[in-house]
């Protein structure tokens, strides 16, 4: 596995990040016991937000209690806030909940604009005076639409960029790639696995690792997931002709009109799980579960049926999709599944 250093920051890691937000979902000596593992297995960047809820908490239970020495690792948090009030109070609190008296990246979370100096709403000035104070080491902004992302990367003014990037994505999303590394800036690869929908680990890997300056942030919940990405620490998986081919059939079949499950569609306004249901044939055929035929999904997915066809979730789609059409076609799709059990 190579160390690759993200942008002009002096952040220099193994090519493979641990994504924190999956591990609000297991108790603390669990979650505790798959971040130390991580980290004795070789990985040294951990990303997680104040919006996960008690992500920060594990993180610093693992990691703020004397088990390593603070800068061994790289921690990487984000912040909602949308005020200078907000952006203080959670600074402080991510602080807390870590147990670090430093963040290495502070990041604006899911980025609807690109903030700059000299904004009415002041928010960039909070950056650069918590960085002033010690209390971040490095400026950072994530967002799912490209425009924002673009600009993010090409203001001078954020030294990482964090973005769904993995072997799916468009020519034009694989440009921003080349951006950042044009503006020396760091690119964070937030949903490598497309949200679940690439099931080979090895493609996603020797994806990755074609680049300099990314690191992919793998979402991590199990040690059975946990052991799969520290196993290419040893035997790195790169890219060859049986990769790329495989990969190439995998963009021919899901390129194109499907959820990528960002969520920034919701909320619906009849209450439908958009960034769920409007993905579920795909999730039934590449990530096969009697939990998504459970009397509880049965429900949500029925709540299509409800859809009055507003469209207010078209224009925050930042992939342009017909979401009530995708929607109709995802129900008919899963009643066939149910039919044929």
């Amino acid at each position: 596995m190579k160390n690759i250093t993200l942008g002009r920051t002096d952040i220099t890691v193994p090519q493979n990040g641990f994504g924190a937000l999956p591990i609000q979902r297991v108790p603390m000596d669990e979650a505790v016991q798959i971040l130390r593992r991580a980290y004795d297995g070789g990985m040294r960047f951990f990303d997680t937000a104040r919006a996960y809820s008690d992500s920060e908490e594990k993180l610093g239970e693992a990691f703020g209690t004397g088990y390593i020495d603070r800068k061994d690792i790289i921690i990487a948090t984000k912040t909602p806030a949308k005020t200078p009030e907000d952006f203080w109070k959670d600074l402080d609190t991510s602080l807390e909940k870590l147990k670090t008296d430093y963040i290495d990246i502070y990041q604006f979370h899911l980025m609807g604009e690109c903030w700059k100096p000299g904004q009415e709403n002041g928010m960039y000035e909070c950056m650069v005076e918590a960085k002033k104070q010690g209390k971040i080491r490095h400026i950072g902004g994530t967002a799912h639409k490209i425009g924002v992302a673009r600009e993010i990367a090409e203001s001078g003014l954020y030294e990482t960029l964090q973005y769904p990037m993995s072997y799916l994505a468009d020519d034009r999303e694989k440009e921003l790639i080349e951006i950042c590394q044009k503006n020396n800036v760091g690119f964070i690869c937030m949903k490598a696995l497309a949200g679940g929908l690439i099931t080979n680990s090895r493609a996603a890997m020797a994806f990755m690792y074609q680049y300099d300056g990314l690191i992919p942030i793998w979402g991590i919940q199990r040690e059975s997931e946990l052991d799969e990405w520290l196993s290419f620490m040893d035997d790195t998986p790169e890219m060859d002709g049986e990769i790329r081919e495989f990969i190439e059939a995998e963009r021919q079949e899901l390129t194109g009109d499907f959820c990528r499950g960002c969520g920034y569609c919701m909320p619906c306004t009849v209450d439908i799980q958009i960034n769920q249901c409007n993905r579920m044939s795909l999730m039934l055929r590449r990530a096969p579960s009697e939990g998504w035929l459970s009397e509880y999904w049965q429900g949500e997915m029925e709540k299509i049926n409800d859809c009055i066809e507003c469209k207010a979730c078209i224009p925050k789609c930042p992939y342009s999709l017909d979401i009530p059409t995708l929607l109709k076609k995802n129900y008919a799709d899963y009643q066939e599944v149910l039919a044929s059990q």
